[in-house]
Formats: structure tokens, sequence, C-alpha cells
């Protein structure tokens, strides 16, 4: 027996809402959530990607809450800006012919316009930790009525990076609440967590617990990390990949990654959360349009981003996480479309591959690659030089002549002249210095011997000449008197014409 969504007791206004989306029959996982919410049950929900989680605890909230209150009475936590924005697109949808009010907060966006809509009341509050904390400590938000929690990616939200966020969180909102935890993956350690914030809560699991789609095609290149980015531009110049999301480790790497492809004359975008929320939005809707065919992501790409036309999913580094491979291949084959993942695995990434398979519960299947690009226009360069120096007549290296013998090394001889100085004794040899000196030049200088004559004085080096002169002339009874004199001399010695004595001339006549 089909089951439809009108089976539950819903609303007439909500069933007419679901149906303009487009909605006929429930999924797994809505079919087995909406019932145990409208009973008032905590819920656990475990799924597979693209399988309708929002929409499995979106309508019960709709149907249970009483619009026009002043204070939220559901609250949504998404960890990226991206889910809550498609959570909040999402719920506005199937509220469409309702009088509910949804407010989405996030950060990057302006805080000014989200405290006038917050202050125009809100039924349904969707927002990330960091902004919520904010609008809550500055009393913008109140969460006193507060009737339901939702914890969206429940994975990503407990784990070490949001703890201390949610503890807060969980101070401001009464402990009379249903509780609300869904994901596509759960490990034991997260789900134990889990348990201890929710009270009784049923464990919902729709399909294998961590497994992926079965509409996805999974494949695996074992290539060199140098060669990625050749072996890439490959596959993306092919005609079927029309619509890629390209997912990176780092935030730098997409950067660099996007610009290259760019420069390769293909259309890319990339997407981190180091650009403005404007521009992560002008990615995302250009993805969507057609007007990128590339998206270069990180992993906030990779949690709840709902784009049904991704025909291919490249993972150009393997994931660390083996629950965010789960994810990644997610973003394809969803709605029980096809579609295709294939990863790049280094060597010193096959220790990712091997935790990405236990993790999944089976291999996954590499294909068959023969050489990366790089590699083959090397080994055929190679090949070809080789091939050229094989056929090149071989020359015989040149006779080299033979060396000389080296020259014995010759004692340098010493002037009989200089050797009887040596010999001679201190006194002899300062009598002979003093005798040599005094006696006359007999040798006649040649011509290009004689001194030279130095060029003109300046008048300046003239005058202070002179005025040396003078002072060593002059008798000086003691030293007090020589300094005096050799400082200040007489005034009508010196040059009357040099204003540069002026002040010294008038002072020594001024002291006479």
């Amino acid at each position: 027996m089909t089951i439809r969504f009108s089976d539950f007791e819903l609303g007439p206004e909500l069933l007419k809402g679901i149906a303009d989306v487009g909605y006929e029959t429930p999924t797994p996982i809505q079919s087995k959530t909406i019932e145990l919410l409208l009973s008032g049950r905590d819920v656990i929900g475990c799924a597979q990607t693209g399988t309708g989680k929002t929409a499995a605890f979106s309508l019960p909230i709709l149907q249970k809450i009483a619009p026009g209150g002043p204070n939220p009475q559901a609250l949504i936590i998404a960890p990226t800006r991206e889910l809550a924005d498609q959570v909040h697109k999402s719920i506005v949808d199937y509220s469409q012919h309702m009088p509910v009010k949804t407010v989405v907060v996030y950060g990057g966006a302006s805080s000014r316009f989200q405290e006038h809509q917050l202050r125009d009341g809100v039924d349904i509050l969707v927002a990330t930790p960091g902004r919520l904390l904010d609008h809550v400590r500055n009393r913008l938000i109140r969460l006193y009525d507060l009737k339901f929690l939702i914890l969206d990616e429940a994975d990503r939200m407990l784990d070490m990076g949001f703890i201390p966020d949610i503890e807060e969180i969980l101070s401001y909102v009464p402990r009379q609440r249903q509780t609300l935890l869904f994901s596509a993956t759960m490990p034991p350690a997260i789900e134990k967590l889990a348990h201890k914030m929710t009270q009784d809560a049923e464990m919902v699991v729709a399909g294998n617990r961590s497994s992926t789609a079965s509409s996805v095609t999974q494949s695996v290149y074992h290539i060199h990390k140098n060669d990625k980015y050749a072996f890439l531009l490959k596959l993306l110049k092919q005609n079927e990949l029309t619509s890629v999301i390209v997912f990176t480790r780092t935030k730098i790497g997409a950067g660099q990654l996007a610009k290259t492809l760019i420069q390769a004359g293909i259309n890319a975008a990339p997407i981190h959360s180091n650009l403005t929320q404007i521009q992560r939005e002008r990615a995302l809707d250009g993805f969507r349009q057609g007007t990128f065919s590339v998206l270069v992501a990180t992993d906030i790409a990779a949690r709840g981003i709902d784009i049904n036309h991704v025909s291919h999913v490249i993972n150009f580094d393997t994931p660390t996480h083996a629950e965010d491979y789960v994810h990644r291949i997610g973003r394809t084959g969803r709605a029980e479309a096809t579609g295709i993942a294939i990863t790049f695995t280094s060597r010193e990434e096959m220790k990712y591959l091997k935790a990405i398979e236990n993790f999944v519960g089976h291999s996954i299947p590499v294909a068959e690659m023969a050489e990366a690009p790089q590699r083959q226009e090397a080994a055929r360069t190679k090949a070809t030089t080789a091939s050229k120096e094989d056929r090149a007549p071989k020359e015989t290296p040149a006779k080299r002549k033979p060396s000389r013998p080296a020259r014995p090394e010759k004692k340098a001889e010493t002037a009989p002249a200089v050797e009887a100085i040596r010999n001679e004794s201190p006194p002899q040899r300062a009598e002979s210095q003093r005798t040599s000196s005094e006696a006359p030049r007999t040798t006649p200088r040649s011509e290009h011997s004689e001194r030279q004559p130095r060029g003109r004085k300046s008048p300046r080096q003239q005058r202070m000449s002179s005025e040396n002169a003078w002072t060593r002339t002059q008798p000086a009874t003691n030293t007090q008197d020589a300094s005096w004199a050799k400082a200040y001399p007489p005034a009508t010695t010196r040059a009357a014409t040099s204003p540069r004595h002026f002040f010294l001339r008038d002072e020594v006549e001024y002291l006479n």
C-alpha cells in the first residue's frame, strides 16, 4: 500500500504547499519520522543524502506550531550559511499558504537587517551557531517559548568545533521541548552524545547507516599528486561532464584550482569560507543556472546543498574523514537520479581511501588508467631523445697532449749589498744610514722622475698657510699664551676681506 502525505494529520494549507512543491509520496525517512514527531517523540534520524530529511522534520513543525507569537517556537541550527539558507527557502515553500514567518540569521550578512526582522516577530528561526549566540547575548532573540530544537547535520554540529556553542545554546532553551537530530552519517560516538541531549529519543534509520546512494557510480584513480591537474583538465574537456563539483581539501587549494581552470578556458567558480556571502551566493546561483559548469568547493558545499542537475562529483583531494566522502558524493544522484563520483588518490592518500572503504562497507572500484598525461608526455620525450642519441654517430674523444713536467723552483738569490746590510750590527747600520743621507746625490734624476709641481692653492689655502706661518714665528712665553696666540692672532695680520673672520677680528680689537 502506497503512503501519501494526506494519510498523515496535516492541515489542508500545508498539503496544498506540499503539492505545489511537487511532492507526491513521502520517502522512507519521511514516512518513519513524520508520525513520530506528530506524536511528540524525540527523534534521531539517519538517512542517505538526497532523501528529503528537511521535509521530514519541517512538515510536523509547521503543523504543530501556533503562528503569530513574538518569540520563535522552533529553532533549526545548521553548520553552514548555505545549508541554513537552503533550509529556510524549503520551509518558506512548504508554508506558502500559511501565516508562518520564518527568519534565517547567519554570519557574513548584515546584522542590522536581521535585527529588524527579529523585532517584527518570528515563528521559525533558522540559524548558524555563531550569529545565533550574538543575537541571544544582545537580547534580540528570546528562546523562552521554544518547543522544537532541530540540529541539521548533527554529526558535524556535535563534533569538537561546535560543542561549546551548542552547550551554550542549550542553556537558553527550556527543558520541556522536542529535540530532533538528522544527518546522513551518525558515528557511534556522536550517536552516544545525541542520546544525552534528547529524552527517550527514537532512532530512525532509512537504508544502511553510513552508506552511499546506490544510484551513484563510484570509481577511484591512483594518480601521482603532481599529475592531478592535467588529468582533471582532460576529464573536464569531455562532453558528458556538463555540471561538475570538484572538492578540494583546503580553501587556498580551491581558489588556486579555480583560477587555473579559468585560465584554461573552463567556466569555473570557487566557493569556500574565505569568500563573502555575496560571492558565495553568486557562485551557487551561477552554478544552478548553468553559468558555471564547474564549481570548485571545500567541504562547506558538501552538506545539504541541493542542486539537482549535478552530473559528476570529483574528489580532487581524497577526504581525510570518511564521513565527508559520503556527503561529498551525495551532491549527485539526488532524489533517485543517477550520478558519477570520481576520486583522485595519490600514494600519500592511500590511508584515507582505506578508511573510506571501511566506513562505507565496500571497496571502491579502481578505474583503469595507463598513465597520467604529464607522465605520458615525459616518457614520450625521453624515448624520442634516446632514439636520437642511438642514431647519431658516436664521436671519438680527441687525444690530449701530454703535459710538460713542472719546472723545479729556483731559490731566489740575494744581492751582495743586501746580504752585507743584514750582517751589520745595529750601531753600524745606523751609522751607514746617517752617512748615506748626508752624502750628496751623485746620480742625476731622470726627466720622468722629476717631481711635478702641484696645482695652485686656493685663496683660502694661501690665507691659512700664512696664518700658520705667522703663528709659528711668534715667541711664546708659556703654554697658555701660545694657545691664545694661535687661536686669536692680531687683526692686522689677517686678511680684512675675509667675511669668515669678521667676528674674531672685532672681538680681538675689543679685548685689546
